[in-house]
């Protein structure tokens, strides 16, 4: 039987960070709820081993029913009858066994029926989902609709729609529309109010919803007559009972073929306003945004290190002119690199889950106490590391899942060019990350205020004050140096006082940061486990070369070659 929570060791590191200790008790209240529910946890240790055995639940499934049904997923895909999406018969059954586990809505608080987890092991959990079928992550990572409902619905709301997720209600987040893809200010669908009978109705059309016909769906917006941008939109609950909404077709894509990717059209259908008017777009959906993009950090995780087991498991077996080919300088290279950068973005991914961790429980206890003084200062310096890691994240994660897809399929060679081995789906399914919930580009608009701020740098030099073992001090000395070159290449583009000159070095100068962040966590990696040793310093002397790259290009760039004049010159 096969688990893919004890087969990969970095899980259980990450989920045992020292963080955790402070993430679980404040997340637990003290442990209050052990009052309540018997299966609460009594304390700290009670609840880290209640973490590890749902994660070796998840793991299980994973590996006994979600990786061998992918395949046969990716086939049949979903398809719509009589105006209802019916899954593919795998998908079902995963969605069957991680209800029947308890798994949906797992971070929901207790009363709502959830496991009241924080958000690391959710993620973790979404890892290996992806790492079995990224299609079916999607659908699995949806839930985080309820997290949604629950931080912005009113009372009513919540006790309606978040104890449906255990039962295994799904969810959908409807935002975008043919008109309307990256630009959701530009959103059109109407929602009209009826005084009369004190309810709202929409009427539109919404595209590339993922999983479209689900139970409960948060529908953006126009709720204010005569707007034309972000400020006129509003956030909705639609209840697919009310059976108000037609599935247009299903997409026929690429890659997650198992996830129905669908296009709606709402004729007068009923739905409840989330929160308040008008702060659709500029504070729920942001939010959800946010989460989502989380989701896609681990998504992409995920998918690297199915490719990488893919490739290495080839490389192992496959045997030319004589002998295995990892056994070739070349090929051995290439695994070497993309283990390296598979270590790096997870850890990319749990230190960005836990700064959203405690921000996040941070502002529940605010909804039932007033913080102190010093517990106000850690929220907002965990929300501001939140917001600048979030999109440094999903932009590193994604791009990696595909360089480490494609060198996974290079490694197959012809082979993995047929269908015969699942690396081709992997390679297809990787293609999606740098482009949904926000594409690559996005990701650096919204990163490159971390640069600008100075959020990165700052961070950098809070990394640099942690103590390293001796032997570790070289490479602790580099990313010291490859910071101050930052710093000054930064000084350098920032001083023209020219946006546009900005744009064009953002993703260098965002990259150039995520290398030096990563570096430093792999080397706070070496310090609780030896083994990571190796790999912090392959990384850090690949990015140590990539960042030198582009301080090279950035001080031979020429404003006037560019086309780019300063406003004195102009």
């Amino acid at each position: 039987m096969a688990n893919f929570y004890e087969d990969n060791k970095d899980l259980k590191f990450h989920l045992s960070h020292p963080l955790m200790e402070k993430i679980v008790n404040l997340k637990e209240r003290n442990f209050t709820d052990k009052k309540k529910y018997d299966y609460a946890p009594l304390d700290f240790e009670d609840a880290m081993d209640s973490y590890h055995k749902v994660m070796e639940i998840v793991g299980e499934i994973c590996g006994d029913i979600i990786d061998p049904n992918a395949d046969s997923v990716d086939k049949e895909g979903p398809h719509v009858v009589n105006n209802e999406v019916i899954y593919a018969k795998g998908t079902q059954e995963n969605y069957d066994a991680l209800v029947q586990a308890g798994l949906i809505g797992m971070t929901l608080p207790r009363k709502f029926n959830g496991l009241n987890f924080s958000i690391l092991p959710y993620i973790v959990a979404g890892e290996m989902i992806s790492r079995a079928d990224a299609g079916f992550a999607n659908i699995w990572g949806l839930q985080d609709c309820g997290e949604t409902l629950y931080e912005f619905g009113s009372e009513e709301i919540k006790n309606e729609f978040l104890p449906r997720f255990a039962k295994g209600a799904t969810a959908a987040m409807d935002l975008t529309e043919p008109d309307a893809g990256s630009d959701l200010q530009a959103v059109q669908l109407k929602a009209t109010y009826d005084e009369k009978n004190d309810n709202w109705h929409l009427n539109g059309v919404k595209r590339f919803i993922t999983n479209g016909d689900a139970d409960i769906s948060l529908v953006l917006a126009r709720s204010e007559e005569g707007t034309m941008d972000g400020r006129g939109l509003s956030l909705f609950v639609y209840d697919r009972t009310a059976k108000a909404v037609t599935v247009r077709r299903i997409e026929n894509k690429l890659g997650i073929k198992g996830s129905p990717t669908c296009e709606l059209v709402f004729k007068n259908a009923p739905a409840k306003l989330v929160g308040s008017r008008r702060l659709g777009l500029i504070k729920y959906v942001m939010s959800l945004m946010n989460a989502a993009r989380l989701g896609v950090g681990g998504q992409s995780v995920g998918i690297s290190e199915a490719a990488y087991r893919e490739a290495l498991k080839y490389a192992q077996e496959r045997t030319q002119f004589g002998k295995p080919i990892i056994q070739f300088p070349a090929v051995y290279e290439m695994l070497t690199n993309m283990e390296v950068k598979l270590k790096a973005e997870r850890s990319l991914l749990y230190e960005t889950a836990r700064f959203v961790d405690i921000y996040k429980i941070y502002n529940e206890i605010s909804e039932d106490r007033k913080l102190e003084k010093e517990e106000k200062q850690e929220q907002k310096k965990y929300q501001r590391l939140a917001d600048v890691f979030t999109p440094l994240l999903k932009l590193i994660a994604s791009e990696y899942s595909n360089q480490i897809a494609y060198d996974a399929l290079q490694i197959h060679g012809g082979t993995g060019f047929m269908k015969d081995f699942p690396i081709e789906r992997i390679y297809r399914d990787a293609r999606i990350t740098t482009i949904y919930e926000g594409t690559s580009q996005l990701q650096v608009v919204a990163a490159i205020r971390g640069v600008s701020t100075g959020a990165y740098l700052n961070q950098m030099r809070v990394y640099e004050s942690n103590k390293v073992k001796p032997e570790l001090e070289y490479l602790k000395r580099t990313l010291f140096r490859m910071a101050d070159e930052y710093e000054a290449a930064v000084t350098k583009v920032t001083s023209y006082g020219e946006n546009e000159y900005l744009d064009f070095h953002a993703r260098r100068l965002v990259e150039m940061a995520g290398n030096i962040v990563m570096g430093h966590l792999l080397l706070a990696d070496t310090m609780r486990d030896d083994s990571y040793k190796s790999k912090a310093e392959i990384f850090i002397k690949m990015v140590h070369a990539e960042n030198k790259e582009k301080v090279d290009f950035i001080n031979n760039s020429d404003l006037k070659e560019m086309g780019i004049y300063k406003r004195e010159e102009a």
